[in-house]
């Protein structure tokens, strides 16, 4: 419970530095397109961050559950792979690194349907 709402707020914070980043440090600099991707990173960097946040809240709630653990872990790998990649991507110009970009998503994708799982089988 404790290390996600740890990881939460630390992504939090990041996902807002790294925001605030791409709007001021990167105009003019990189061009706009790369500057959108980098936006889309911040964005799902900044969702997932309050999902590990419901994650650790979930936790202290439900003990040992290994699904919702996953999940967390699993939104953690998306925000590298995802966001991660996009960022590295629009400071480099690297476009084959797009290809990442979807491993990212799937781990987000998997993220939510193992905590709507984990939701169904202790709420309902």
């Amino acid at each position: 419970m404790r290390l996600f709402l740890l990881l939460g707020s630390i992504n939090m914070a990041l996902s807002i530095a790294l925001g605030a980043f791409g709007a001021h440090g990167l105009k003019g600099k990189v061009a706009e397109k790369m500057i959108a991707n980098w936006n889309t990173g911040a964005h799902y960097h900044m969702i997932h961050a309050l999902g590990m946040l419901i994650v650790g809240i979930l936790l202290s709630k439900i003990q040992d559950s290994g699904m919702l653990t996953t999940s967390g872990w699993l939104m953690l790998a998306g925000v590298v792979l995802f966001s991660g990649s996009l960022y590295v991507m629009a400071v480099t110009g690297i476009t084959k690194l797009g290809a990442i970009t979807p491993i990212g998503g799937l781990a987000f994708i998997v993220a939510w349907v193992l905590m709507a799982v984990v939701a169904y089988k202790q709420f309902s």
